[in-house]
């Protein structure tokens, strides 16, 4: 089969589309027939070796985390899909290796949900790390219908996700964003602020009272100020700063879950969920994908077909 891999650590630079043998499919696994795979900047990053320190990596590696597709083959005692079904899910194992930018890939059933049947196969591929990471994250601080919220980098991949979960679970949404990005995150549901210096002052001028909770997406040293903008300091998450434990926040590491996919799927069914695809390139582009990630300007995902 065809796959996209790397042998060391480095940049795009170092992606190569190869022929590699078909994975095998062990119990409680299914074989997946890719249709798309999303692009997330945790997929360079670990090329760059960021996340040697905590995770195994081992040479050479096919990078991606993010799949749609179709099941083609069951696993051993494995009973969960059958051949034929449309899946997507976050194929996140023990240990880097065999990721999703392939033909075909193995994938642990813990890691799947039902693909939702209103979005196409690109659409659906763009959920499921992005989606978990904004639902988790707005779980994980407690919030619940009524309340607001503050999504610092409302208009990326997990921000424009992360609004229209809080949304449709009955949130108030105050989103930070560039100018250029302010209508698009008022057809989401939210309510935009300009980031950069002094958006705190234009949170206060939103929510005088303090926002509930607060997430961020995007890092930059942001905590100290978030915290000062809800009523109780430690309901602060974040994905992008990896000291916020130490400020008294949330440090929020995605997981797999079968449960929570099949909630953005009903999301995404009932019309509450869609996924904005700026960008899908064929496999043999995934330099170029990774190049548009890393950039920083994209507004919603990046995906590969197969």
């Amino acid at each position: 089969m065809k796959a996209i891999t790397y042998s060391a650590y480095g940049t795009s630079d170092s992606l190569q589309l190869v022929d590699v043998a078909p994975p095998k499919v062990g119990p409680g696994e299914v074989l997946v027939r890719v249709k798309a795979a999303g692009v997330n900047p945790v997929d360079w990053k670990i090329s760059a070796g960021y996340i040697d320190p905590i995770m195994e990596v081992r040479f050479p590696v096919i990078p991606g985390w993010d799949v749609s597709g179709v099941v083609e083959a069951i696993g051993p005692d494995t009973f969960d899909y059958a051949v034929g079904d449309e899946v997507f899910g976050y194929l996140r194992k023990d240990w880097v290796q065999s990721g999703t930018y392939a033909e075909l890939v193995s994938a642990p059933v813990r890691t799947l949900a039902r693909k939702p049947r209103e979005l196409t196969f690109e659409q659906a591929a763009g959920i499921p790390l992005a989606g978990l990471t904004a639902y988790q994250s707005l779980t994980r601080v407690g919030l619940k219908a009524g309340e607001s919220v503050l999504i610092h980098s409302a208009a990326g991949g997990t921000g424009s996700l992360g609004v229209q979960i809080a949304v449709a679970l009955g949130l108030r949404v105050i989103g930070t964003a560039g100018a250029h990005n302010h209508d698009y995150l008022r057809s989401l549901g939210a309510e935009p602020v300009l980031y950069g210096e002094g958006f705190a002052d234009r949170v206060r001028a939103l929510a005088p009272e303090g926002v509930d909770a607060a997430l961020d997406f995007y890092g930059d040293d942001v905590i100290a100020t978030l915290q000062s903008l809800v009523k109780e300091r430690h309901r602060v998450a974040s994905i992008a700063d990896y000291n916020a434990a130490a400020q008294g926040a949330h440090q929020l590491w995605v997981r797999p879950d079968t449960a929570d996919l099949t909630f953005l799927g009903e999301l995404a069914d009932a019309g509450k969920l869609t996924v904005n695809v700026e960008h899908a390139l064929p496999l043999a582009e995934a330099a170029k994908a990774w190049e548009l990630s890393a950039s920083g300007r994209t507004r919603g995902k990046i995906v590969l077909t197969v």
